[in-house]
């Protein structure tokens, strides 16, 4: 019997490890930890740096397999979805994307600007450092692993390390601080959908759902004489990654960049979409199926990456890292806090929870945020949410952006850099105002910062 299979086996046992810890233990329960982020802390405590039971044969298999999965998850991404029309961009999806942006480039800018003015001269970390913000808090675990290629590449092979850290990091911090402004939130009298805390822990949904309320989580698309439906949408991730493959090796010879796949591939998974548009095989693409694809590969990926992280990096970085993760988090306070009121003319609190979570942890925090205070979704947050998608996922959060921001910082410099965005933020903060996305927040549902 192979070696790797019998490492696979090992992670997926530890995996259903941790889905039993997170549905008995109430800890995890209560402030909604992942399973696959326990599992991958079990992984950690068990391997090199822990109690020495994983073999470091099994713990290298572990730490080959991100770099492959981040496209497996990034491929998908821009199949099978439509773009908004413009009507509706104009009045519900542009006050979305001017706050994400602005929250994107505030995590940009201000990490690096403080590495480059602090963390620098009193640490002598690389500039580099001051990436791991948008990487780890906004690409999450998923963007975090990818990345690690990169920062090797660019002399400085912590940085991955580090990054899935800073992932952990955000991730813990989106969802205890939002459950934390959740409760102010309500208390306060800020949330419309929610008027006492009590209707907080009410609406919370089962770990296990009753089989007479499971949905159908795929459709069967194409005949299974012909081909299992999961292969053949697995045959269409492989063919965006293989033309990803082939557009990062024309970008990289006309540039001399080296750069990750998994934008790459989700290009690739978009000329996909475009090549069969119009033929017999689009009707056959089933967007659920993708994203069952998409949530396994991810699910491994954040296991396999938290369960072989270099820790004694990470105790060595450990104060700067404490630092630029406080800066980072009250910089998400008073994106929160000043510029959602602001922007968000009506539902405010609703329409920047979501934003909060998904840029300190990920789009499933985000929405977990979001449901907690509109279990009915009733507000127009959600569908404002998944509307922008098309127009930041493919640059920020992982996007285009995430994977050249380290190639920026080696080449101009943190504070340079961190300067360009800043200024980036203040256009867009100029926009909103000229566009009419911007007013004086009300009295009642807002917590006024002046």
């Amino acid at each position: 019997m192979s070696s790797p299979l019998i490492h696979i086996c090992v992670l997926g046992v530890l995996l259903f490890l941790g889905v039993v810890l997170r549905t008995r233990v109430r800890l995890f329960k209560t402030y909604f930890i992942p399973a696959s982020l326990i599992t991958g802390c079990i992984g950690l405590a068990l391997g090199q740096y822990g109690f020495g039971i994983l073999s470091n044969e099994m713990q290298e298999t572990f730490a080959s397999l991100p770099p492959a999965l981040i496209s497996i998850v990034f491929a998908p991404m821009l199949m099978g979805i439509q773009l908004p029309k413009g009507k509706d961009v104009a009045g519900l999806v542009a006050p979305q994307l001017l706050f994400g942006y602005i929250g994107d480039f505030l995590l940009v800018s201000i990490p690096l600007l403080i590495t480059g003015l602090v963390i620098m001269p009193v640490w002598n970390v690389d500039g580099i450092f001051g990436s791991l913000i948008e990487i780890g808090f906004v690409g999450g675990h998923g963007t975090a692993a990818g990345m690690g290629e990169v920062f090797a590449d660019l002399g400085w092979s912590e940085g991955g390390a580090l990054a899935l850290t800073t992932a952990t990091i955000g991730l813990f911090a989106g969802i205890v601080c939002g459950m934390v402004i959740i409760n102010i939130g309500v208390r306060n009298g800020h949330v419309s959908a929610l008027q006492s805390t009590d209707k907080i822990a009410s609406k919370t949904s089962a770990d296990i759902i009753p089989k007479q309320e499971q949905p159908a989580g795929a459709f069967v698309t194409i005949n299974k004489e012909v081909v299992e439906p999961l292969a053949f949408h697995f045959g269409l991730i492989a063919l965006a990654i293989m033309v990803g493959m082939v557009l990062l090796y024309l970008l990289e010879r006309a540039t001399g960049l080296n750069l990750p796949l998994f934008p790459m591939a989700m290009i690739g998974g978009l000329l996909v979409q475009k090549l069969l548009a119009g033929t017999r095989y689009a009707e056959a693409i089933d967007r659920g199926t993708l994203n069952l694809i998409q949530g396994l590969a991810l699910e491994l990926l954040i296991v396999s990456a938290i369960a072989t992280i270099e820790v004694p990096v990470v105790i060595a970085y450990a104060l700067p890292l404490l630092l630029i993760s406080a800066v980072s988090l009250a910089t998400l306070l008073f994106h929160f806090y000043y510029l959602g009121p602001r922007i968000f003319r009506t539902q405010w609190f609703e329409h920047s929870i979501v934003n909060f979570g998904v840029l300190a942890g990920v789009t499933a925090v985000g929405l977990m945020l979001l449901r907690t205070v509109d279990p009915d979704m009733k507000s127009d947050a959600a569908k404002a949410y998944a509307m922008r998608a098309p127009f930041i996922s493919p640059f920020v959060g992982g996007g285009l952006l995430t994977s050249v921001l380290p190639l920026l910082v080696s080449s101009y410099g943190a504070v340079t850099t961190g300067s360009a965005f800043l200024m980036a933020c203040a256009a867009l903060l100029v926009i909103a105002r000229a566009a009419g996305f911007w007013s004086k927040p009300a009295m009642q549902g807002a917590m006024l910062i002046v």
